[in-house]
Order: structure tokens, then C-alpha cells, then sequence
């Protein structure tokens, strides 16, 4: 299918392509997800105030989403370049998990809507706030699982040699400051799905043990 302008992004599984000032086409390179069902989520929680782009909903393609053009930097180029501290990004972070999960389910009376991958690259910083993006992985279930995934992943950078290990270990701490929302057995169900997961490298999970470590030398 030829897309509609030119690519202004690509990330692990999708590229991002420009339809005008105000819209651009997301596809999935590997058809992974349901891109017609995460628009139908992401409305859902847009309707009750939570920062997301807005999206033309369409049931017609799984593997496009069109959706609001934002303009502003990731959280992740934020913290490269310096205008963003790494305590501060933890804060956001904790606070759009926090805001997430009051957010009622869309199909059940208990459980709770999940992003499952919410980390620096997936929070662009807006002039008008945080908005967060790539619901692919969205799920309706336990926040305890949302925070050991977010946990996971920034434990991930923090147990490297990278420059962005130190500033993934703060963030790390500062979502961590309410322990209350993680447990046992999301922190092992999100290592397990890390595992599993057909985007990553090799050297990306021989370090998941390092990190379920660091994760647990930070939990009381």
C-alpha cells in the first residue's frame, strides 16, 4: 500500500508518514496489533481527559492508525538534550500510570485500562502537556502489570554501560517512590513478557535478570 507523504518516523515495529499539518498515518511494518482496535482505546480514555492524540477511527486497516500530529520532543530526546530532568520524568511517568488507572475498563466492572509499554520514547512533550502514544500493546487488566512493564523496561537502560544508565536508574527510583503499586507477581509476568517479546535483542534479555534485580533492590 503506498503511503500518503513522506516518513518522518520509524520505530521497532512501525513507521510514521505524514498526511498534512495536522494528521499522520502510523503502519505496522510486521502487521503486528490491531491499529483499528488501539484507536477505539485510545478515545476511550481520551473522552475522559487522558492525554492522548486524537485518531480517525476506522475498522478498515489493522495495520493503520491515523492520528493527531504532535509537535514537541519525546520525553527520551528531552533527557538526551538536557531539558528534562530524569527526577521530573520519573514524576510524569508515575503520574500518567497513576491517571491512567482510574480510567474504568471498557468491557470489565474490575479491571482497568493498560498501556503496557508507557517509557520515555512513547510520552511526547507537547506545549500543552505530556501526550502519550503506541497503544499496540494495550490491554484491560491489573495496574500492578503497567508499572513491573515500566519498571522492566527503564531497568532494562539503567543495568547497561550506556550514558543513559544513570539518568534510567533515577527515573527508575522516581517511579518507584510509591511501591504500593507493584508487586511480585506482575514484576515476574512482565519479565516474562520481556522474554518474550520478538522485538527485542538478544543482549536486551540476557539482561533481564540484572534488571528484575535492581527492580527488587529498590521495592521495600
Amino acid at each position: 500500500m503506498q503511503p500518503p507523504g513522506r516518513l518522518i518516523g520509524s520505530g521497532r515495529d512501525a513507521d510514521v508518514y505524514e498526511i498534512d499539518a495536522a494528521w499522520v498515518l502510523r503502519r505496522s511494518r510486521q502487521g503486528w496489533g490491531d491499529q483499528a482496535a488501539e484507536g477505539v482505546v485510545m478515545e476511550h480514555v481520551r473522552a475522559y481527559g487522558y492525554p492522548v492524540p486524537r485518531v480517525r477511527l476506522s475498522d478498515s486497516s489493522r495495520t493503520d492508525l491515523v492520528m493527531e500530529r504532535m509537535s514537541g520532543p519525546t520525553m527520551l530526546e528531552a533527557l538526551v538534550a538536557g531539558s528534562l530532568g530524569p527526577q521530573e520524568g520519573g514524576a510524569i511517568l508515575a503520574r500518567l500510570l497513576r491517571d491512567l488507572h482510574t480510567i474504568p475498563a471498557r468491557r470489565s466492572g474490575t479491571a482497568r485500562i493498560l498501556h503496557l509499554d508507557l517509557h520515555p520514547e512513547n510520552v511526547i512533550l507537547t506545549a500543552d502537556g505530556p501526550r502519550v502514544i503506541d497503544w499496540t500493546n494495550t490491554e484491560e487488566g491489573d495496574p500492578a502489570l503497567d508499572w513491573a512493564l515500566s519498571s522492566m523496561i527503564l531497568a532494562q537502560v539503567a543495568v547497561t554501560d550506556t550514558p543513559l544508565a544513570a539518568p534510567a536508574t533515577t527515573l527508575l527510583t522516581n517511579l518507584l517512590a510509591d511501591p504500593s503499586h507493584l508487586t511480585e507477581d506482575a514484576l515476574t509476568e512482565a519479565r516474562r513478557r520481556r522474554a518474550a517479546n520478538p522485538t527485542m535483542s538478544r543482549t536486551e534479555v540476557e539482561l533481564l535478570s540484572t534488571a528484575e534485580e535492581l527492580i527488587r533492590s529498590l521495592m521495600p
